[in-house]
């Protein structure tokens, strides 16, 4: 199983009051992941993109266990755990510079057909370099 790896420093307009990492600003550093995962495999949303495909995410979940601070180094882990021809599921482990679990997260995303907005399915040639994950 294809694990990616994506690291983030917090930066200090990315934290609240208290000095933790702001619980809205992980969607983005999940995202920032979910990319980097993707392009790794080839596969770069701008190219979807230009193919009438886009990508929403329908469903988000997360587990904060620790928090992260301003300045922080985080290590994003990233991997698929759940692919058809319509939907992605991509789970996230987030750990600090001490290597202590934050947080897990899951996202689903659809594949929609930019034109119609409608589900579509996915193209064969990307299926298959995702499910190989």
């Amino acid at each position: 199983m294809f694990i990616h790896e994506t690291t983030i420093r917090v930066r200090y307009s990315e934290t609240d009051q208290m000095g933790y990492v702001y619980y809205g600003i992980y969607a983005q550093y999940f995202e920032v992941a979910r990319v980097e995962f993707l392009r790794d495999l080839g596969i770069r949303y701008k190219d979807l993109e230009l193919k009438g495909i886009a990508l929403p995410v329908v469903n988000y979940n997360i587990d904060y266990k620790h928090p992260a601070y301003y300045d922080d180094n985080l290590e994003i882990q990233t991997k698929i755990s759940d692919i058809n021809k319509y939907k992605i599921i991509f789970k996230y482990e987030t750990y600090n510079q001490e290597k202590t679990l934050l947080n897990v997260a899951k996202t689903s995303l659809v594949f929609i057909n930019m034109k119609t907005r409608k589900p579509c399915m996915l193209p064969d040639m990307i299926f298959k370099k995702l499910n190989k994950q």
